[in-house]
């Protein structure tokens, strides 16, 4: 009773911030993201029946704080599948872990694959990807590649709140470069973010009534492949959510210095320099530049020469979470 799966990461060009249900992990609006190749996270999941309770590893160390979600989660499938077997889970991240680059989604679309397929349940990806969203909101795009979408949905339940993909990596292969400035967790996560604006931003009502209109012009821009709407709409929803952030009380803050040099580099790269490149910024201070795989190059050069850059990472788009052989190990 044991599978390998792995996932990537996803990057949301239009933005959910906020939940309409805490306990079950609605999001608030719908979302709109492109799934990675590089960065990926593998994790493998035993079922155990001499166990007593779930056992955790992240990264070769044993993670308590992570477990209570993960635990959760797997009692989802458990109950599923009938059994009462605690699990061994051993995971790893090939990028830094809950610093802002989506390890959360990677994690649990992987952690549910490699469940199913060892519990052989052999659940549909509808299903999969609603489970994923009961342990991060964003997990449910990443069961998908290319660009994805995740309906709020309006069901109590919440079993219409699921990612659908829009269009395949291959169709419109862009790439995405990743200024990494800071390899710290951050402070407050984004579950917790979420409802401190809820309850105290004086903007989100306007953030939430908006995202529709958002939502329905990148679906357009993705069909239509044209990069300059979908660069206008993807900065738009970044600094709205990011200014629901910081409207919040206590802010929430997430960015650094170099943070916001990256972004103004990334602007000066496309309306001085011509480039085809746009920033976006989720819950942490890494600045994700998407842009033709042309422009890749020149813009990485661009990001890694400003001061506070520790790392860039390099990616296309790439596929959904999958199995993998028992060789391939986490």
């Amino acid at each position: 009773m044991a599978a390998i799966a792995q996932a990537q990461p996803n990057i949301a060009l239009v933005k959910y911030w906020g939940k309409r249900d805490a306990t079950l992990n609605l999001p608030a609006t719908g979302s709109l993201s492109i799934t990675l190749d590089a960065p990926w996270t593998r994790t493998r999941v035993e079922f155990d029946a001499s166990l007593r309770h779930d056992e955790l590893r992240l990264n070769g160390a044993e993670d308590p704080a992570a477990l209570a979600r993960v635990s959760a989660c797997l009692d989802l499938l458990r109950q599923r599948a009938g059994t009462a077997r605690r699990a061994r889970i051993d995971t790893r991240n090939h990028f830094p872990t809950a610093a802002g680059l989506a390890s959360s989604a990677s994690g649990f679309a992987a952690l549910v694959v490699a469940a199913d397929a060892a519990l052989g349940l052999g659940l549909d990806r509808r299903t999969l990807s609603m489970l994923a969203r009961r342990g991060s909101g964003s997990a449910a795009r990443s069961l998908f590649g290319g660009f994805v979408g995740l309906d709020a949905g309006e069901r109590d339940d919440g079993t219409d709140a699921i990612a659908q993909p829009l269009l395949d990596a291959a169709a419109w292969p862009l790439a995405v470069v990743i200024a990494v400035t800071s390899h710290r967790r951050k402070r407050v996560g984004s579950g917790v973010g979420m409802e401190r604006s809820r309850r105290t931003s004086p903007f989100y009502p306007a953030w939430t009534h908006s995202a529709a209109t958002d939502l329905a012009a990148a679906r357009r821009a993705v069909q239509a492949r044209d990069f300059a709407a979908l660069a206008e709409l993807s900065e738009h929803s970044c600094l709205k959510m990011h200014a629901v952030m910081q409207s919040s009380r206590p802010p929430l803050l997430y960015w650094n210095g170099a943070t916001v040099d990256c972004m103004q580099r990334i602007r000066a790269l496309r309306e001085d320099a011509g480039e085809p490149v746009f920033f976006t910024v989720d819950a942490g201070p890494q600045v994700k530049a998407v842009c033709t795989p042309e422009a890749a190059p020149r813009v990485a050069a661009a990001l890694a020469a400003l001061p506070g850059v520790e790392q860039v990472l390099s990616s296309r788009l790439g596929e959904g979470a999958r199995l993998l052989d028992d060789g391939e190990t986490p």
